[in-house]
This record gives structure tokens, C-alpha cells and sequence, in this order.
């Protein structure tokens, strides 16, 4: 038995040259858009079809809610692009967390967004279903033109936003 060592660290893999389990943990996950690039089939282009659909749906909601329509789609239409259109921006902004961790913290800052909307519009004494759907869809957009910016071609990578 070596000097000093207990029976156990002398009998101890890593002593003998083998690699430790927290050696053999890889960084490297596998990247989720080339499983999208290898599927093959009608279920590869129900995505882009599903997201065209949404864009429509929120899209007639907050054109039905500005013309003042009476339409009994306007309502559900409507709130579907107040959720839709923060979360969605929200979530293209945190590309890099997990499918679960995204969809959460897109939806609560979607509802955190409509909720400021509502507030400060009610603490200024200026509140209107239209100025709502206008607040929403410009706050929307700048958070989507800040990731059309980080994101744009010809940007070197010191230029980019971390």
C-alpha cells in the first residue's frame, strides 16, 4: 500500500490512469435544427404552416379590434393577438434556452407586457381597446427589430449584441 493513502484511493480508478465520470460529460448537445433539416414528410412543414396561421389569426384579431367590427370573432381574435404577438417576439429573442424554459418565459412576458400596457395606460387616464392593440404590436415589433438587428448579415461578430 502507497504511503499515506487509505485503502480506498489506492484501489481508486483515476490513480490507474482512467477518467473521472465528470471527465467523460460532454458540453456538446445536439443541435435541434438538424433533426428539422432530416425530417422528411408532411409533418416537416406543419411548423411554418402552424406559425403562418397564428400570424393570420392575430393578425385579423387586431384588424377586427381597430375597425371596431362586430364581429364575434373579435373578441377571442383579438386577445389571441395580445398573448400572441409578445410571446412570440419574446421567445424569438431566447433562442437559446430549452423548448420548456422558452414557451414559459415567453408567455409570462407576454401577459407582463400586456399587464404594463394596461397600467400605464390607465395611470395616464388614457385608456381604449385601440391604444392597447397599437401599444402591443409596437412594443411587439421592437422586440423583434432588435433581433432582426442582432442578427442582421453582414454584421461582424464584435458588432453583435451578447
Amino acid at each position: 500500500m502507497a504511503a499515506g493513502l487509505s485503502h480506498i484511493e489506492v484501489r481508486h480508478p483515476a490513480r490507474w490512469g482512467a477518467k473521472s465520470p465528470m471527465q467523460t460529460l460532454g458540453t456538446n448537445r445536439a443541435s435541434t435544427d438538424s433533426v428539422e433539416r432530416v425530417r422528411s414528410g408532411p409533418e416537416r412543414d406543419l411548423a411554418p404552416l402552424l406559425a403562418g396561421a397564428a400570424v393570420a389569426v392575430g393578425g385579423v384579431g387586431a384588424l377586427l379590434a381597430l375597425i371596431d367590427s362586430g364581429s364575434p370573432l373579435r373578441g377571442p381574435f383579438a386577445l389571441f393577438f395580445l398573448f400572441a404577438a409578445p410571446a412570440s417576439a419574446i421567445a424569438a429573442v431566447l433562442r437559446g434556452l430549452d423548448p420548456f424554459g422558452r414557451v414559459l418565459t415567453s408567455v409570462a412576458g407576454a401577459v407582463v407586457v400586456d399587464m404594463l400596457v394596461a397600467q400605464g395606460m390607465l395611470a395616464v387616464h388614457r385608456w381604449s381597446v385601440d391604444g392597447g392593440i397599437v401599444a402591443v404590436a409596437v412594443i411587439s415589433g421592437l422586440i423583434s427589430l432588435s433581433v432582426f438587428i442582432r442578427h442582421m448579415p453582414g454584421r461582424t461578430t464584435a458588432d453583435k449584441v451578447v
